[in-house]
């Protein structure tokens, strides 16, 4: 078991050493998200102008989403894995992991993994260094089990985000260039993911109906239950969809893995 588990820690540091060598590009996303920032403090603060909350949460907590957000995405949205499947599958590289004991998703998740940790880190320094500013727009609930909850949603959201994008790669199989799928589902996930504005401002049916989607539980849901704009119920039942999200989608994943390794060896072949 340990031996099996073993192969996986080396992928992990591999991804580690990898994101090391790429520091400088997640860097400077970190620093040029900060400028989306910007651009939420300046829309919400006209938003806010002549009126004291919207929605239900004044300016302080809807700034606390936005930034919260912006922290969270380094450590757990897929940013390129999707065609770095994409690309395995089209160079041939992909025939390595057929002739060895090792799981093609355990190893680029344990890859996605080390990424989100390099990537979130370095996140994590201009919002220090920008913290003194920041500090007078941070209003965080103070309730215990917001955080205690926000573990679980916050790991199957990880495991989502890089289950939709391990899918999307596998679409390599069937068709040689993926980029259109990818920058629709980008598109969608931007808008119904809670990253242009939180759900709960829209109108209520459509709201609901967000709920029943994986993009809610991409950003949008972990985010909210550590800034308050989820009660318990809402959260607890939250995370019971979520992960029937997440059980789905592992799903279909490998059953796109085993028709696709069907087509990819009638091709080779």
């Amino acid at each position: 078991m340990l031996a099996a588990l073993d192969k996986y820690r080396h992928a992990f540091l591999v991804g580690l050493q990898s994101g090391l060598v790429y520091r400088w590009n997640f860097a400077v996303r970190s620093v040029f998200s900060f400028i989306h920032l910007a651009y939420a403090f300046i829309l919400w603060g006209a938003a806010f102008a002549g009126q004291s909350a919207i929605g239900g949460f004044d300016l302080r907590q809807t700034l606390t989403y936005f930034i919260t957000m912006l922290v969270l995405q380094f450590f757990i949205s897929a940013f390129n894995e999707d065609y770095q499947i994409s690309e395995d599958i089209r160079n041939g590289l992909i025939n390595q992991f057929l002739l060895k004991p090792i799981n093609y998703f355990l190893y680029r998740i344990s890859v996605f993994a080390a990424a989100r940790l390099v990537s979130g880190l370095l996140a994590l320094i201009p919002f220090v260094l920008l913290l003194p500013f920041l500090w007078k727009y941070l209003s965080f609930p103070v309730d215990g089990w917001r955080y205690l909850l926000a573990v679980p949603a916050l790991a199957m959201a990880a495991l989502i985000q890089f289950t939709i994008a391990y899918c999307f790669g596998m679409l390599s199989f069937w068709f040689l260039e993926i980029q259109s799928f990818i920058i629709l589902s980008f598109a969608i996930e931007t808008m119904l993911g809670g990253q242009v504005f939180p759900l709960d401002l829209m109108p209520p049916l459509l709201y609901q109906i967000s709920k029943y989607l994986p993009y809610y539980y991409q950003m949008y849901f972990p985010t909210a239950i550590i800034t308050g704009r989820l009660d318990q119920a809402t959260a607890l039942s939250g995370l019971l969809l979520q992960a029937v999200w997440l059980v789905a989608l592992l799903g279909l994943a490998e059953l796109l893995w085993r028709r696709g390794l069907r087509r990819h060896t009638a091709v080779g072949g």
